[in-house]
C-alpha cells in the first residue's frame, strides 16, 4: 500500500500560523484517510517554528530559490526564519522517506508546502506561481506534490503507481 505524506493542517491539526487546522474533507482524502496512507507532517512546526507564529513568506524568489540560498524566508516584521524552514522541509523529506513515499499532498500558497501558487513575500496577500520550500525539496528528490485542490489528479497519480 502506497502512503502519501500530507500536510498535517490538512487533517485538521491545528498546526498552522494562526494556531488553526485546514481540514479537507474530500471523499478521496477520506477513504485515505481511513486506510492509514497519510502520513502526517507540518514542516514549519518539524522546523522548530512555535504555533502560533508571526506570518511568513519567500522573498527574492521560489522555494528552490531558498533552497539555493538566492532567497530567504522573513516574517512581516522581517525576522529572518530561513534555516526554521529548510530544517522542516529536510524533515519532510526524511519522514517520507522512512515510509517509503512517492507522493505528497500538501497546503497550497505555504511558503513551505505551496505547490503551484505562493505569497509574493510582500504581505498584501497577492499570490505568483511557484512553489514552497517543502515542495521543492520534495520534488527535487522525485516525490510528485499535488495540492489540497488537485486530489482527484493525486488519486490518478496514485493509481498509476500501485500498478
Amino acid at each position: 500500500m502506497e502512503r502519501i505524506l500530507v500536510s498535517a493542517c490538512l487533517l485538521g491539526r491545528p498546526v498552522r500560523y494562526d494556531g488553526t487546522g485546514k481540514r479537507s474533507d474530500h471523499r478521496v482524502f477520506e477513504r485515505w484517510r481511513a486506510e492509514g496512507r497519510l502520513v502526517p507532517v507540518c514542516p514549519e512546526v518539524r522546523g522548530g517554528l512555535p504555533v502560533p507564529r508571526p506570518p511568513a513568506e519567500i522573498h527574492g524568489g521560489l522555494g528552490g530559490d531558498v533552497l539555493d540560498g538566492r532567497a530567504r524566508v522573513l516574517t512581516r516584521d522581517g525576522a529572518d526564519v530561513t534555516e526554521h524552514f529548510l530544517e522542516g522541509a529536510r524533515q519532510a523529506l526524511d519522514e517520507a522517506r522512512a515510509h517509503g513515499v512517492r507522493m505528497a499532498i500538501l497546503k497550497e500558497s505555504s511558503p513551505s508546502c505551496g505547490v503551484a501558487r505562493i505569497y509574493d513575500g510582500t504581505f498584501s496577500g497577492t499570490g505568483v506561481p511557484g512553489e514552497g520550500v517543502t515542495t521543492a525539496l520534495l520534488e527535487r528528490h522525485g516525490i510528485a506534490v499535488f495540492a489540497e485542490n488537485a486530489i482527484d489528479e493525486a488519486a490518478a497519480h496514485l493509481a498509476d503507481l500501485e500498478r
